[in-house]
């Protein structure tokens, strides 16, 4: 195989703003691999929360093991992945864009796409939602009325004006609405915010209190009235047994896990504990948002509107017709980068 590496620069439609802090412009690597004329794509968000997980981060790890990278036998992402884990694994981002690429390239290699050849189907998808951050209450009606007609809004919240906030967006939709604090709230405001929010169409509460505040989640997952699913205190396979007991569901977010092959580990073991399953995008392109689609048979919900949040994709792939997955017919994850990009 031949590995290539490029940083992408993608500014933000409007700058997005949650509890922990705000992005105008997105910073990515997107990972190419080559094998017999055959190419596949995957890419590496950065974040907030994950301030060593850089694109100069995640470059210098796979630089490190490019060598194996490229001897490497490939015959499907699972194997690469697993020779990877024990050599980059303390780096999930770059492992995650390592791991895209490389079911993309497995999809050309077998002329058909990742969802295909793992046997599902595309008969029975969840929506997905589109993301409001953080701003002033005009501005948060506005950004809705800009992606007018969706099913579900994720509503970004984590301020003294949260309840103000979901009952001026619910003046203008009767759209379900999801609630994201991410982190910014305590076991009592959850507890007593929940019989209101659950009155004006608030579907679930997603990761309202710290990572670590296990003691908390107990209690609010036993007095909430409001389903809650995990996010930060969810974020690799060894997380989601301690899940169990202190959250409904989890949300898996590819960047995080380090890609579709822990992803799919996770749903597994979600659902032998009886956990529902979402999968959660960052800001990224359609290179990511199109390997997160090929996970949708499996969900309960997905978050897939990251590419809309950018000023301009940088690829097409599998998008959204208001909330709904519109995939294409090529194979892979579907993804054709738009001219110019990694010039």
């Amino acid at each position: 195989m031949k590995l290539s590496l490029h940083d992408v620069h993608l500014p933000m439609r409007h700058p997005f703003t949650i509890a922990l802090g705000t992005t105008t412009v997105q910073h990515n690597l997107v990972v190419k691999l080559e094998h017999n004329e055959k190419v596949g794509y995957g890419e590496g968000a950065s974040g907030h929360a994950w301030r060593k997980f850089t694109p100069e981060s995640m470059r210098a790890d796979l630089e490190s093991v490019r060598e194996v990278i490229e001897k490497f036998p490939f015959t499907t992402p699972t194997a690469l992945w697993d020779h990877l884990h024990p050599l980059i694994g303390h780096n999930p981002f770059a492992l995650c864009a390592l791991d895209e690429a490389a079911h993309d390239l497995w999809g050309h290699m077998q002329g058909a796409p990742v969802w295909k050849l793992w046997g599902l189907d595309l008969n029975h998808l969840p929506p997905s939602d589109y993301t409001i951050g953080i701003d002033p209450i005009d501005k948060m009606v506005a950004k809705m009325k800009e992606f007018d007609g969706w099913p579900i809004y994720k509503i970004k919240l984590g301020t003294e004006r949260d309840l103000e906030i979901v009952k001026e967006l619910r003046r203008h939709t009767d759209a379900i609405f999801r609630i994201d604090a991410n982190t910014a709230w305590t076991a009592e405001q959850t507890i007593a915010l929940a019989p209101e929010m659950k009155a004006l169409g608030v579907e679930f509460f997603e990761q309202p209190l710290p990572r670590d505040d296990w003691q908390g989640m107990r209690r609010v997952h036993s007095e909430c009235v409001l389903p809650v699913m995990a996010d930060e205190s969810c974020q690799t396979p060894g997380d989601v047994a301690h899940c169990a007991g202190h959250f409904t569901g989890i949300n898996i977010k590819l960047t995080k896990a380090g890609g579709l092959t822990p992803a799919r580990r996770m749903i597994e073991e979600a659902r032998s504990l009886g956990l529902k399953v979402m999968v959660g995008c960052m800001n990224e392109s359609s290179i990511g948002i199109s390997a997160i689609a090929q996970l949708l048979p499996l969900l309960d919900y997905v978050d897939m509107d990251g590419a809309l949040l950018i000023a301009e994709d940088i690829a097409d792939g599998v998008r959204l017709d208001k909330g709904v997955p519109v995939f294409p017919s090529s194979p892979g994850l579907g993804v054709t980068l738009r001219p110019g990009v990694l010039d």
